[in-house]
């Protein structure tokens, strides 16, 4: 009898801790990263008024801290390769890529980081920040709409079972002029108003 109870103690507790323990998915404030292989940033600029040239950054990262509860974003932090630069055209994206546009040997990076948020909906809100890009930081205002927060239905290991993932779209604006990009803006060719389009998948670091 004895024997048996210590055989159905490790049981008892194993079930008393699922009970007890929260929910993967209950909301918490936590860490997420962008996973690089589900973003998208794009810019979206008028061409001699004939129409919106719409070219891509390829590789970029960040991380954020985010509760679902309140909904609260914080600790906001984005990183942009201006070296990966896309838009379809080999002559155009080198010279985007350079001086006269992104100068991206001398500046590789454009970095968003975020100083506060605001909550204008149940899922949208404002993330309130800095851009720097071309080695100029000025303000940036991201309207930014949650669109879902669950366990992600690929991937995943026997013992972490599958990740928990929260999807967000936001768009912003900006002058290219702020940032030293003169370049055809006094003639009209290209665009001074430049706007961004970003979507991306980030996974919770539990």
């Amino acid at each position: 009898m004895r024997n048996r109870l210590f055989a159905i103690l490790p049981v008892l507790a194993l079930a008393a801790f699922l009970i007890t323990a929260p929910d993967r998915a209950v909301a918490k404030p936590a860490k997420y990263e962008i996973d690089p292989a589900h973003v998208t940033i794009a810019m979206k600029v008028h061409h001699i008024g004939y129409y919106d040239m719409i070219g891509l950054f390829t590789e970029a990262g960040g991380s954020f801290m985010f509760d679902e509860e309140n909904p609260t974003v914080s600790d906001i932090q984005v990183v942009v390769k201006t070296e990966s630069f896309f838009s379809g055209h080999d002559k155009r994206d080198e010279h985007v890529r350079s001086a006269d546009f992104l100068n991206a040997k001398e500046f590789p990076e454009m970095v968003f980081v975020g100083k506060r948020a605001e909550q204008t909906g149940e899922r949208t809100g404002k993330i309130h920040g800095e851009l720097t890009l071309r080695g100029v930081t000025k303000p940036l205002t991201l309207d930014i709409v949650w669109n879902k927060s669950a366990e992600y239905p690929f991937g995943g290991t026997l013992l972490g079972g599958k990740p928990y993932v929260a999807g967000f779209n936001a768009s912003g604006k900006l002058k290219r002029s702020d940032f030293g990009m003169t370049y055809a803006v006094d003639n009209g060719l290209v665009g001074d108003d430049v706007e961004l389009i970003l979507g991306f998948e980030a996974i919770r670091q539990d």
